[in-house]
């Protein structure tokens, strides 16, 4: 059997991992990737939010990113009926970027993996992870390869970054009860030959067609475009088996883009995925962390998924060069609070807008604009400000301003 030593074994190659990579690389560590699938690949959570951008940057990747030309993103719409919620990023609560893109994941991660390349990065695709020992806190991990070859990678520690793949999550038996109630979703992309210019062919918009059930619409730069909904698992029920059927009965219901989208065909198969969020009992262990999606993942409805990858893999990496640089890291405090301080935060505003307590902020006709630029900031992934109340009180505030819209509704 082939043998490979690496300082670091990442697993994954997706926004996580490669942020991981290119940062130790980058510090002189060596690192070996291996991914399961073959790039480009298709990959679901298309919109990015504004923190990711720092990540990107610190990691070394930004530059390659902004070459490749994908569509810029600005802010993001919320549309229910005829009311209708608008976030601009340049006017937030506090430093930060205030633009990012959504992009075609495929390309998006494709983008990261070449440029992590370029560096010197070694990626192993098209290579699965067949099992893992840890003996102390240095791991043997045999992958199968293309050709059916074993590979034994010996490695001083793993950062697993396999996303929904799950790799440690399921060899160790760390999976756990998802914050977030089961919701589901299901989506597709169109070749929008007839896009508006302007606005209405830039601007993300969120259609809610009910409390807990809504519509994306994510246009690229290629001229294609995502449509997707996330629901209750069970409202999927009502609809066709069949997901190209389902589909398009779905947009049937839309208001705002019903006859938008009607006419045209699917570029593939709609591809439903069943209860969306995912959690562990752990996010770290003797010689492994977890990050990324293949720790936590919570909704899609903030697009807060490549944000807390790459910080998380971000961080991960900080924390190990710390370490082998003779400090001690105490994982539990500097990785694992911090990062669920960033989700605590992110996962109230995705139970308070299923709850509808959110959509009444945001639905309110004549908004305090303060507290729009610090929700705003809360949308643009700046989630570990404190210096932002709607960071800080996130526990209870968005549930006290609502009621008070309640209370101004009933006095009017």
């Amino acid at each position: 059997m082939k043998k490979e030593i690496s300082e670091i074994l990442i697993i994954g190659a997706g926004p996580s991992g490669m942020v991981s990579a290119s940062y130790l690389h980058n510090q002189g560590i060596k690192v070996l990737v291996v991914e399961k699938s073959i790039f480009p690949r298709f990959q679901i959570g298309e919109s990015l939010i504004p923190q990711c951008m720092d990540n990107l940057e610190e990691a070394g990747l930004l530059e390659a990113v902004k070459e490749a030309g994908f569509q810029k993103k600005f802010g993001a719409r919320f549309i229910k009926d005829e009311k209708i919620g608008e976030f601009d990023f340049s006017e937030k609560h506090g430093d930060g970027w205030d633009w990012t893109w959504q992009v075609p994941r495929a390309d998006f991660d494709n983008c990261l993996a070449l440029e992590a390349q370029r560096k010197g990065v070694q990626i192993l695709f098209d290579t699965e992870v067949i099992n893992v020992e840890f003996e102390g806190s240095s791991s043997k991990t045999i992958v199968k390869n293309s050709k059916g070859e074993l590979i034994e990678i010996q490695a001083d520690f793993i950062i697993d970054s396999s996303g929904f793949g799950r790799v440690l999550a399921k060899q160790l038996q760390l999976e756990a009860t998802p914050q977030i109630a089961a919701h589901s979703s299901i989506f597709t992309h169109i070749e929008e030959a007839d896009r508006p210019k302007g606005k209405e062919g830039e601007l993300i918009t969120f259609e809610v067609l009910e409390t807990q059930v809504w519509f994306w619409y994510f246009p690229f730069s290629n001229g294609n475009s995502s449509l997707g909904f996330v629901a209750p698992t069970k409202w999927f029920e009502k609809f066709s088996k069949d997901s190209e059927i389902a589909m398009k009965e779905m947009i049937g219901k839309l208001k705002f883009y019903k006859d938008r989208f009607e006419a045209y065909d699917f570029l593939f198969k709609p591809i439903k995925v069943d209860n969306i969020s995912r959690n562990v009992t752990q996010l770290y262990g003797d010689g492994y962390v977890l990050t990324g999606n293949s720790a936590e993942f919570l909704d899609p409805v903030f697009s807060s998924g490549v944000s807390f990858a790459t910080a998380s893999g971000l961080l991960a990496a900080k924390l190990i060069i710390k370490e082998r640089n003779g400090s001690e890291v105490d994982w539990e405090t500097e990785y694992v609070k911090y990062i669920k301080e960033g989700v605590n935060v992110f996962s109230t505003y995705v139970k308070e807008w299923y709850s509808g307590n959110l959509q009444k902020i945001i639905f309110h006709p004549n908004p305090n604009l303060e507290i729009k630029k610090q929700i705003c900031a809360v949308l643009a992934g700046y989630v570990w400000d404190e210096s932002n109340p709607f960071v800080r009180k996130h526990d209870h505030i968005l549930q006290n301003l609502s009621r008070l819209i309640e209370l101004e509704e009933a006095s009017s």
